[in-house]
C-alpha cells in the first residue's frame, strides 16, 4: 500500500485454548481503502483471529495497534469504541426491529445526557434520518425503512447488518461469511455493498471460502493454516490456484 501505514497491525498474536493452539505467531497489517481477504479451511484460525480483533477473546501473546497506537481490546465494547465493528455470520439482528431500531439498539440517541440513561428521551426522529441516510448513501434497497427486518429477504438483512456495522466503524470493518447461504443476485449486492466500503476508505477484513468473490474483491488476501499464516498474496485469476494450494497444504 506504498507509504500509507496500516490502520491495523496484529503482530505475533497467540491464542490457546487448553492444549490447542489456535493462533500461532499470527501477524497482519489492514489499510484505510482495501479489502484484505482471510483465508483457510476450517479450523485454520480465522475466526479466532477474527474475535481476538474484536475483543470478544483476549490473545495470550501478541498485541493488537490501531493507527500506531498499542490498543488494548478487552471486550466487543472496547472494540467498537475503538472503531472496529463485526458483522458475523448469523448476523445479530433482531427480527421484530425496524432497520433504525437494529442501527442503534444499545447505542440509542438520547437526552438529556446528564440524566441516567434510562430515564432519558429518545431521539427517534434523528435516529431513523441517520439510518436512512446510511441506507441510502449505501445505495441499499428496501421495500419498506419502518418494517421489521423479519419481513425482508436475505440479501436485505445481510445488507442492514453491514450498514450498522458502518455507521460505528471508524477504522476496520470485518465481514464472516457475508454471501453464505445467498442466492446469486442477493450476493451481488452484498459484493457491490462491500466495494462501497472500500471507496468510503474502510478497511474492509473479509473471510470466505468463495474464492471467485476473493479474486474480484481483495486487493490481498492472507492464508491460514493450522493457526499460521503461510502465505500473503495479491489475488487475480492466474495464482487462483496457488491460493488453493496454501489453503489445503497441498504446498506443504
Amino acid at each position: 500500500m506504498g507509504a500509507q501505514s496500516p490502520v491495523l497491525s496484529v503482530r505475533n498474536a497467540q491464542k490457546r485454548f487448553g492444549p490447542v493452539q489456535a493462533l500461532r505467531d499470527v501477524s497482519l497489517e489492514a489499510y484505510r481503502g482495501e479489502v484484505l481477504a482471510l483465508l483457510g479451511d476450517n479450523g485454520a484460525g480465522k475466526s479466532t483471529l477474527v474475535k481476538c480483533i474484536s475483543g470478544v477473546y483476549a490473545l495470550d501473546e501478541g498485541e493488537i495497534v490501531l493507527e500506531g497506537e498499542l490498543t488494548p481490546l478487552n471486550s466487543p465494547a472496547s472494540a467498537r469504541r475503538a472503531g472496529i465493528e463485526t458483522v458475523y455470520q448469523d448476523l445479530a439482528l433482531f427480527d421484530n426491529l425496524t432497520p433504525a431500531q437494529n442501527f442503534f439498539c444499545g447505542r440509542e440517541i438520547a437526552v438529556p445526557a446528564w440524566l441516567p440513561r434510562g430515564l432519558r428521551f429518545l431521539k427517534k426522529g434523528a435516529m431513523d434520518r441517520e439510518a436512512a441516510a446510511v441506507i441510502d448513501r449505501l445505495k441499499v434497497r428496501l421495500p419498506k425503512f419502518d418494517a421489521p427486518v423479519a419481513l425482508m429477504s436475505g440479501g436485505q438483512r445481510q445488507a442492514i447488518a453491514v450498514a450498522r456495522a458502518t455507521v460505528f466503524a471508524r477504522k476496520v470493518v470485518m465481514l464472516d461469511e457475508p454471501t453464505a447461504a445467498l442466492g446469486l443476485r442477493e450476493s451481488r449486492k452484498v459484493l457491490e455493498l462491500i466495494k462501497q466500503l472500500r471507496s468510503e476508505g474502510n478497511a474492509v477484513i473479509l473471510i470466505t471460502h468463495n474464492m471467485e468473490h476473493v479474486v474480484e474483491l481483495a486487493d490481498r488476501a492472507i492464508v491460514l493454516r493450522q493457526g499460521r499464516k503461510v502465505g500473503e498474496l495479491k489475488p487475480d485469476k492466474s495464482n487462483r490456484q496457488e491460493l488453493v494450494s496454501m489453503i489445503v497444504g497441498a504446498d506443504a
